[in-house]
């Protein structure tokens, strides 16, 4: 039986088996012959037993005519006995030819203890699609309704296993891959069907037969399926009950005391507040100090309330009618809004920061910013592996499936330099999306199935089963833990009102609704379970509940005798200063140090690229001319940051090279291969750390996590690039909700930069314009710090005519909003005609089309550095000094586009007599025309007419 059992060993390891590659030229096995296909993937277990004494003999052949986990069986085996008797003691077993066995009986035991194990596997892959998984018990998880047939339900089905009734109470021999015999090696089927029934399809289902590590997938066999785990004591018992009861009763006395008010409540999902307790109290147990949440609106007010213990008369004084818009933190309806909280965790008693991030309807653009945030709490606080730091996820089950930034965030999980170390994602599923139903909403079977693509574990439960929910949070919690990967619970729940409480849902759901109406509260429930079971009386039941509605009472009238007052939603780490502009100047031997180290390489015996020692060579004439070109002032800018021990991080698509091979901040060995270098943190001895890291191809995802990182220290410099400008379009969301409106919705500085590759370079509409027009359309013109906007160059990073002097980054210098004209216009502006204003690239091809008419005494250019906010006394100052010139405003882009709309209005306030007139391209739909002649042609019109005053008098401006 010893090497029954070991045989039986070896049929399990199918996942293995099944990546091998077979041979050529020799006896090879396919892996997939005679085996079975109705398991999601061909299984060892179903191979035919003749077919694995055929295996043998080509083994004893040649051990390469077998895949190699089949040679290791076989030498393994060998092993378990004698030298001289082992291979004709297995020979003979896999002949059938046992000393107490005929050949028929013999082959009949493998077979028959194949089918057990290949029974058993069946639960473990497919058991949860049969899981009592709905709490209004008419419908499925997933989308479909069909059993698998190779699931045990009932006793016909068995034939399907080449077994009948008479084997229910014989015992077989369990397979190492299971947990359900406890300390037993042996078990009656009827037992053995029993207790994987158990284990997989009662109200919890289990997804993770996917995940390609056999160490995790024993770990959750053996949490799932060793008999008794799933016990709770009195105590637990206890506090879930009382976690239920502030739960039901803060949505009850919302719903009485604000019937026609909006706050997407929890009901028909109550358990959520108990599961995200259990999840933080295993969390703090294992070391845990801080959690940041994400969630939508559904469940917010009772997330604040009764998790990160929001007071209650702050959460009432949101639905005053009197609270004005002038009042911090009115800015975003309250079930957007969020908090950060210390306090102490009652069941660990230990300290706990609990922060909940405010998120607008676009209900996962959260997700990211949350593991930004989180992953620069990780950064600031030393915890490389996320021991003290984590993050929890909530999504409802249409967005989770629906929206794409879900999947953006799953591919930045196990990325080196975006990495949290493990989520936990809570889904909320309502079984329904607003109106939509599953059908309609997601072509997955269960709306969790994107974590499948990074190997996380699904644990389904049925949330009207409190100590199910329990269980698979405290397991989640302890694989997070054990493990630093995500893992999804998908709480499967009904809504019991609307999709807000003022939505009538039968309309599109009525036989849905008609249960629901029916349906019993899980507190009930419970709360009858546990005084049938003697856990506690009615009489402390009630004391629970009126407990908690004389804290519900206080906390009204506190609300009704004071006026509101909101403490900051979050910890920031110092204050942002101010926009104003003091000294940014260097020490020239600062700069020419930094200089220096951007032009070598710091570690010895690197072999780098020959077109990169060009560069670097290049970079170090550059320091000697005392000159440096964009790519170096970056450099300089970001090393003189790093000095001052100001942490720098950018982030991007192809940000460590530069998308235009100009900035080349990580070296590579181009001999040792994964041996790089970053110069800038060899630039100072207690330097701050520059992160410098290529991002994943996305933008939604990865600017929302920059934007978190920023959030945990607004006066770190954190950048995000986008491959070109026109890139960020793919993140407009994060833009609009976050970084244009986050301070005046969420009281919440943020001093993340956009780099966005910008200019009309005849390369088509797709690689041309970031759209300024949309940032200024956005920005309200306060001096104070806010996110800053870059319009980067492309072709001007190489431009010999865009190089600056060190004289202006010396100390006593400082950034210039507007640079005026320094050439002979400036010297008489009394005779100056035009004065032309523009920002950006255009200036140099404005300057050498001037050059080339003889046109410097007669016009100036000056050029707008800094567009918002707008420099009016600087722009003031100009316009003064040239008193008889016209005025004109020139942008290479279109008209409806760019800077002019934003601008003219501005320049009238300046100088309200006369217009400014606009030379640039005419109105268009396209960014950029596609056509590079087309482009030539449209920037020589605009040039000319740009000279040409009379070109343009008499058109609209």
């Amino acid at each position: 039986m010893s090497q029954l059992r070991s045989l039986a060993g070896a049929l399990r390891s199918s996942s293995q088996w099944m990546r091998g590659q077979v041979g050529s030229g020799r006896r090879v096995f396919d892996p997939r012959r005679n085996c079975s296909s109705g398991a999601a993937e061909p299984s060892l277990a179903a191979c035919s037993s003749s077919y694995v004494v055929e295996m043998y003999y080509a083994w004893l052949e040649d051990h390469k005519n077998v895949h190699e986990s089949w040679d290791a069986y076989f030498r393994n085996a060998q092993a378990s006995s004698s030298e001289e008797t082992g291979e004709k003691h297995l020979s003979a077993l896999l002949q059938g030819r046992a000393m107490s066995q005929t050949p028929a009986m013999s082959e009949k035991v493998v077979e028959d203890h194949l089918a057990v194990h290949t029974l058993i596997r069946a639960y473990q892959v497919r058991g949860h699609h049969v899981a009592r998984l709905d709490p209004l018990g008419i419908l499925t998880a997933d989308l479909d309704s069909f059993v698998p047939s190779d699931l045990i339900t009932s006793i016909d089905k068995l034939g399907s296993y080449g077994l009948e009734e008479s084997d229910l109470d014989k015992s077989f021999q369990l397979p190492l891959t299971t947990f359900i015999g406890g300390n037993e090696s042996t078990l009656p089927l009827r037992e053995i069907i029993h207790r994987l029934e158990t284990s997989y399809c009662g109200h919890t289902g289990v997804e993770f037969m996917f995940i390609n590590n056999m160490e995790q997938c024993q770990w959750i066999r053996q949490k799932f399926e060793t008999p008794g785990i799933m016990m709770f004591s009195d105590r637990e018992k206890r506090t879930l009950l009382a976690r239920l009861v502030r739960s039901t009763r803060f949505e009850d006395f919302l719903a009485r005391k604000w019937s026609s008010e909006k706050r997407f409540g929890l009901e028909g999902c109550e358990v959520l507040i108990p599961a995200l307790k259990m999840i933080i109290d295993k969390s703090s147990e294992a070391g845990i100090e801080s959690v940041i949440m994400g969630m939508p609106h559904r469940g917010r007010l009772n997330v604040l309330a009764n998790v990160v213990r929001k007071d209650l008369d702050q959460i009432f004084c949101q639905f005053d009618p009197k609270l004005e818009a002038a009042d911090e933190g009115s800015g975003d309806v309250k079930y957007h809004l969020g908090m950060y909280h210390e306090r102490i965790n009652r069941e660990t008693d230990k300290n706990i920061t609990l922060s909940l991030m405010a998120n607008p309807s676009h209900l996962e653009a959260v997700d990211p910013v949350v593991q930004g945030k989180t992953k620069a709490e990780q950064f600031y606080g030393g915890d490389t592996e996320g021991r003290r730091v984590m993050s929890i996820l909530m999504h409802g089950d249409a967005a989770f499936a629906g929206q794409g930034v879900v999947y953006e965030t799953f591919h930045l999980s196990e990325l080196p330099s975006y990495t949290t170390h493990g989520t936990i994602h809570v889904v909320v599923n309502n079984q329904i999306g607003f109106t939509t139903d599953p059908r309609m909403a997601r072509s997955s079977p269960y709306p969790t199935d994107v974590a499948r693509v990074v190997n996380a574990p699904i644990f389904h439960v049925n949330a009207d089963d409190p100590e199910a929910v329990m269980y698979v949070c405290k397991v989640a919690a302890e694989w997070r833990n054990t493990f630093n990967k995500d893992v999804v619970i998908d709480l499967v729940c009904y809504r019991r009102f609307g999709h807000n409480e003022m939505d009538e849902p039968m309309f599109t759901q009525p036989l849905m609704y008609k249960q629901i109406r029916k349906q019993e509260h899980v507190l009930k429930k419970y709360a009858d379970k546990l005084i049938s079971e003697g856990v506690v009386t009615l009489q402390e039941f009630e004391v629970c509940v009126s407990l908690y509605g004389n804290l519900i009472t206080v906390s009204l009238c506190k609300h009704l005798f004071h006026s509101c007052c909101f403490p900051d939603f979050f910890k920031l780490d110092g204050e942002p200063k101010s926009m104003s502009c003091p000294s940014t100047g260097l020490n020239e031997e600062v700069l020419r140090h930094i200089g220096e180290v951007a032009s070598s390489v710091p570690l010895k015996d690197f072999a780098i690229h020959s077109g990169l020692s060009r560069i670097l060579r290049g970079r170090a004439d550059m320091v000697a001319k005392r000159t440096v070109d964009w790519a170096l002032a970056e450099y300089v800018a970001f090393g003189s940051l790093l000095k001052d021990g100001i942490h720098v991080r950018l982030s991007g698509q192809d940000v460590e090279r530069g998308t235009f091979s100009h900035r080349h901040h990580v070296l590579h060995d181009q001999e040792v291969d994964k041996r790089f270098c970053i110069p800038m943190n060899h630039l100072w001895p207690n330097q701050a750390l520059y992160t410098v890291c290529n991002s994943s191809l996305s933008e939604y995802g990865v600017l929302g996590f920059e934007l978190g990182f920023a959030m945990a220290s607004p006066n770190a410099l954190v950048c995000w690039e986008a491959q070109f400008g026109d890139f960020q379009n793919t993140a407009q969301c994060i833009i609009d909700q976050f970084i244009s409106a986050g301070q005046a919705k969420w009281v919440r500085h943020n001093g993340i930069v956009l780099l966005l590759p910008h200019g009309m370079e005849g390369m088509g509409p797709e690689h041309s314009s970031a759209r300024p027009e949309r940032f200024l359309q956005m920005s309200k013109d306060d001096p104070d710090r806010y996110p800053l906007i870059i319009f980067t160059p492309k072709s001007l990073l190489r431009l010999p005519e865009a190089r600056s002097s060190f004289d202006e980054m010396i100390t006593g210098t400082k950034f210039l909003r507007i640079i005026p004209d320094g050439g002979p216009a400036s010297n008489h502006p009394e005779k100056v005609k035009r004065v032309i204003f523009c920002t950006g690239k255009v200036y140099y091809e404005l300057a050498k089309e001037r050059k080339q008419l003889k046109l410097e005494e007669d016009v100036a250019i000056v050029r707008l550095e800094q567009i918002s906010p707008f420099p009016f006394d600087l722009i003031k100052a100009e316009v003064e000094k040239y008193s008889n010139a016209e005025l004109i405003w020139c942008q290479e882009e279109h008209k409806n586009m760019g800077y002019y709309d934003y601008i003219r209005p501005r320049f009238l306030t300046v100088r309200s007599k006369n217009p400014i007139w606009y030379v640039g391209r005419d109105p268009a739909a396209a960014p950029a025309t596609g056509n590079k002649f087309t482009h030539l042609a449209e920037l020589k019109r605009f040039l000319d007419t740009a000279f040409n005053l009379e070109a343009f008098k008499g058109r609209s401006y």
